[in-house]
């Protein structure tokens, strides 16, 4: 017979009181014998439970066994943290984490997801897994879900992270909801002064909606409560030479190589500010020190090579063109540039090879199409032209590229006497980018040659009128250069650097990404007089160029720099084999082999399961 646990005396009255919980715990532990024996023999359980009555329990015991029964005991509710000491190791963290970039790189979504989840779940204190959600969300279009992960990891980290807060404000800004973004870099440098990439993205933020001096602003704050930084400068200088104050443009140029001898981007900014300035002697140098500072940078052969063809350096601008592709063969714009540089100094067949060379490697890189289909109407090929242009409309025709790419297309109706649909085309380009002036040009020279000067003046009557111009306030310069760096003495010796000094460095690749791919552009006059090239990324005027003034500007000095050793001992490449790199390149090899190249890859470690 069992024995009996309580006395048959009536039960305590129940306590209220912090040794409740002890009073509880010790019964439960008390009854646990008894389960074991009934299942060595004692009474029958029904459905898991034993018989009270059998054993003797009294009605305190059998209120106590309810209450028990309710309670889940070492289990914790779905969606709550665990406790630290059922987490798994911390390395594990680190390991899925970058077992969910690999991933995300192999486009392996649903994988990444699973991962990062598992983060969220056991640190939800930690940022990192919330970062790499969102983006994945926005890299998938899924924008509502990354908004959602965001909030939830600011929600998760108390709002004391900067990282999830900007990029947040990211999301939102490329959106279009610039009021949402300032609020959310607002928090994200209340989070952290010292966070650079907030007051970076937001002085950016603040120049595309035209606040030039809030940028500003903005900018000298991050100074401030960060110290030197490269990104800071180089936008800083960008804006001085877009008011063409080109010595400030300097000198904040210089502060930003060195923060950074080793970046690319400063130094091409830099270069082509001089070009601006029409110093063709220090821009060469500056392009000289980017390729020696980043060798494997496609942008610094690109934009140089660029430079070299619009001074009439036909020759060392296709070499340096055939060396960027040798050290980056999956990028299409080199080969547009190098295309185009064909078509206009040997033959058009050459230029249709490497065309379709390009648009093999990315077909969805819509300028390559827009240059193609402008050099087949510039051949007289209107039909392919305009399949060309289709074919470029097909990847997106919501973008700044489609708006390009109709008003070429608007021209070459305009040629081909298709007056309605030149206007239909116009019209729709003006629809995605209302601040094209090409654009509102070409409209009203067609209405003048249809013979209505009243219409054409009211196109651009209205053009001048929507026509946004953004005013920087000079005075404020000078308030700035005292605080942008207490290192140095005075303003005054600030602006007396020698301008034949070594050029600086630094690294900014949004703004030497977008700068190098909208190097030289055609004029609205070009566009005009039927030279519709596209205006997109690495379209040059290659005919713009006047030879007598290119030999001038190739002998104003002797330059020390030998490009063919230089690739030789860094890159590996010999000169005499670029023409032989660029004819045997097939671009459906080089996809083959970077698919085999990642499929081949070191197996990831096995982790333990939690």
């Amino acid at each position: 017979m069992a024995m009996r646990l309580f006395s048959s005396s009536p039960p305590p009255p129940l306590l209220s009181g912090p040794n409740t919980t002890a009073l509880f715990s010790i019964r439960l532990r008390r009854a646990r014998p008894l389960v074991s024996a009934a299942a060595a023999g004692g009474p029958e359980r029904d459905g898991g439970r034993y018989d009270a009555e059998a054993v003797g329990v009294g009605p305190f015991d059998r209120r106590m066994e309810e209450i028990a029964k309710k309670v889940p005991l070492f289990e914790p509710a779905m969606g709550e943290p665990p406790a630290a000491a059922d987490r798994p190791l911390p390395i594990n963290l680190e390991l899925w984490l970058h077992r969910a970039k690999v991933h995300t790189r192999k486009y392996e979504f649903t994988d990444a997801e699973k991962l990062l989840d598992k983060c969220m779940l056991y640190w939800p204190e930690d940022g990192r897994p919330y970062v790499a959600l969102g983006k994945l969300y926005s890299k998938q279009s899924r924008f509502d879900k990354a908004r959602a992960v965001y909030e939830k990891g600011c929600q998760a980290t108390q709002g004391e992270n900067p990282y999830i807060w900007q990029c947040w404000a990211v999301l939102e800004s490329r959106g279009g909801n610039p009021r949402r973004a300032r609020e959310l870099f607002d928090a994200a440098t209340v989070a952290d002064a010292k966070h650079i990439a907030a007051w970076h993205g937001w002085a950016i933020l603040e120049i595309k909606q035209g606040n030039i001096k809030k940028a500003r602003n903005l900018l000298a704050k991050g100074l401030k409560c960060c110290g030197g930084n490269e990104y800071i400068y180089q936008t800083l200088a960008l804006l001085e030479a877009r008011a063409e104050r080109f010595e400030q443009a300097r000198t904040l140029f210089q502060q930003a190589t060195q923060c950074n001898p080793k970046s690319c981007a400063s130094w091409l900014s830099w270069a082509q500010v001089e070009m601006r300035a029409e110093n063709n002697v220090m821009a060469r140098k500056l392009f000289e020190k980017a390729v020696q500072a980043s060798p494997k940078n496609r942008f610094s052969w690109h934009v140089w090579a660029l430079f070299e063809a619009n001074q009439g350096n036909t020759d060392k601008a296709r070499k340096l063109l055939k060396i960027g592709h040798a050290v980056n063969p999956r990028d299409p714009v080199i080969l547009q540039s190098l295309a185009l540089l064909e078509y206009n100094c040997s033959s058009p067949n050459v230029a249709r090879v490497l065309f379709r060379k390009a648009s093999q490697i990315d077909p969805k890189h819509q300028p390559v199409w827009i240059a193609w289909g402008w050099m087949e109407w510039k051949e007289g090929n209107e039909r392919t032209a305009r399949s060309l242009y289709q074919r470029a409309l097909s990847v997106n025709s919501t973008n700044e590229c489609a708006a390009r790419c109709l008003q070429a297309w608007g021209v070459l109706e305009q040629r081909a006497g298709n007056y309605t649909a030149a206007r239909r085309l116009l019209r729709s380009s003006l629809n995605i980018n209302s601040q094209s002036e090409v654009t509102w040009l070409t409209w009203a020279a067609l209405e003048e040659e249809q013979g209505d000067p009243v219409r054409a003046e009211e196109i651009r009557d209205l053009y001048f009128q929507q026509r946004i111009e953004v005013v920087d306030d000079a005075s404020w310069v000078m308030g700035f250069l005292d605080i942008i760096d207490p290192a140095l003495d005075s303003v005054k010796k600030l602006l007396n650097i020698d301008q034949t000094f070594g050029p600086g460095r630094q690294d900014n690749v949004r703004s030497a990404t977008d700068q190098g791919r909208t190097t030289t552009r055609t004029s609205a006059a070009g566009e005009l007089s039927g030279g519709s090239t596209a205006e997109g990324s690495s379209t040059p005027d290659l005919n713009g160029v006047d030879d007598s003034q290119a030999v001038g500007n190739t002998r104003e000095a002797e330059n020390d720099f030998d490009v063919d050793s230089f690739i030789r001992r860094r890159l590996a490449v010999d000169p005499a084999e670029l023409d032989a790199l660029l004819e045997g390149s097939d671009p459906r090899r080089v996809v083959s082999e970077r698919r085999t190249r990642r499929l081949t890859r070191k197996p990831l470690p096995l982790l333990p399961v939690p």
